[in-house]
């Protein structure tokens, strides 16, 4: 890591106070909302906004900005007023924030005011206010944090997305959550505002037909669903689920590492016969992973499993720049896995 990048990123302090889900916020009389993932850090403002409310409808709320701070105001703003309203003040752009706030927040630890709750929002996109949130780890203040950290890879957000279903207490089948997850794999707000539309929308549980219903435009383009019709063996379902992706703008290559990412699972599963929670801590993965690639394995051996993984080596070379003709290599690729065949040109 570079000097640079070192001084870009936050040093966390050691944390005293306690850690609460952002999908279970709690109210303190300071909460530190830290982290980049801008969705979690808006569910739970909204949280400890509702929970504040339910308890006392006249809440006041009043939002103040770190980076742009007039002198004397968190103080005002958090001090009783003559009836005595609970206060709500939320506080952005602390990453960002001005020698006044941080000289005036750290101060407002050693005394925070009775019936007020300070929501502090720290990205961490910079080390500006460590001295505040070191304080508020410390257990200056009373507070909470609620960690809110980025969701990049595919397993974090399909954790999301079967969080979103479990929190409202709706069922969901895996190949359905799978195809949701991957049809708005590049953004982490559409993939939230689609499993709200589900929940509110779905009267019983979602299935796969609900899914493509709704958003099948997108999941039809999706790599990982091209691969899971693949390695089904719905032939079929899985030239045109390609020749879709394909039309819609799709790279090849990604296509082919969805493929292969899905086969080399499969192989780092078969043939072991221990829990999937024990096989997963084993192989450094999620334990709904395990379970997923075994139940892609049925139907398989291991002879048409290895004759799968060389047709998706071979095609990966040649999307890259080994073949003329991307398409066929996908095509070919396809045929092996959906067949389980070797390819008769």
């Amino acid at each position: 890591m570079s000097p640079t990048a070192r001084r870009s990123a936050p040093a966390k302090s050691r944390s005293v106070i306690p850690q609460v889900s952002w999908r279970a916020p709690q109210p303190a009389p300071v909460v530190l909302v830290s982290g980049p993932e801008e969705v979690c850090a808006e569910r739970a403002t909204a949280g400890i906004r509702d929970y504040l409310k339910a308890e006392d409808p006249s809440l006041e709320v009043t939002d103040v900005r770190a980076d742009d701070y007039a002198a004397g105001t968190l103080l005002a703003v958090t001090s009783p007023s003559l009836f005595a309203e609970p206060r709500l003040v939320r506080v952005g752009g602390v990453e960002r924030c001005s020698d006044v706030f941080l000289n005036e927040a750290v101060a407002y630890l050693s005394q925070p005011q009775e019936g007020a709750t300070v929501i502090l929002r720290h990205t961490g996109a910079s080390v500006r206010g460590k001295k505040l949130l070191d304080a508020i780890r410390a257990g200056e203040g009373g507070g909470v944090e609620i960690a809110c950290p980025a969701i990049k890879r595919d397993s974090d957000r399909y954790d999301f997305a079967a969080g979103e279903f479990s929190t409202a207490r709706k069922r969901i089948a895996p190949t359905a959550l799978r195809a949701l997850v991957s049809a708005f794999s590049d953004d982490l707000t559409e993939l939230a505002a689609a499993c709200q539309q589900l929940v509110a929308d779905v009267p019983g549980d979602v299935d796969d037909r609900i899914v493509e219903r709704y958003y099948g435009g997108r999941v039809e383009t999706s790599a990982f669903t091209v691969a899971d019709l693949a390695i089904a063996g719905r032939y079929g379902d899985a030239l045109i689920a390609l020749r879709h992706a394909l039309a819609s703008g799709a790279d090849p290559v990604p296509l082919v590492a969805a493929v292969a990412l899905k086969l080399r699972t499969m192989a780092r599963v078969a043939g072991s016969r221990e829990s999937s929670s024990a096989a997963a801590a084993r192989l450094g993965m999620k334990d709904w992973q395990v379970d997923r690639a075994r139940r892609d394995l049925v139907g398989w051996s291991g002879p048409t499993l290895a004759r799968a993984i060389q047709a998706t080596a071979r095609a990966d070379a040649e999307v890259k720049g080994a073949s003329r003709d991307p398409v066929f290599a996908l095509e070919r690729m396809i045929t092996v896995i959906a067949t389980r065949a070797p390819f008769a040109a």
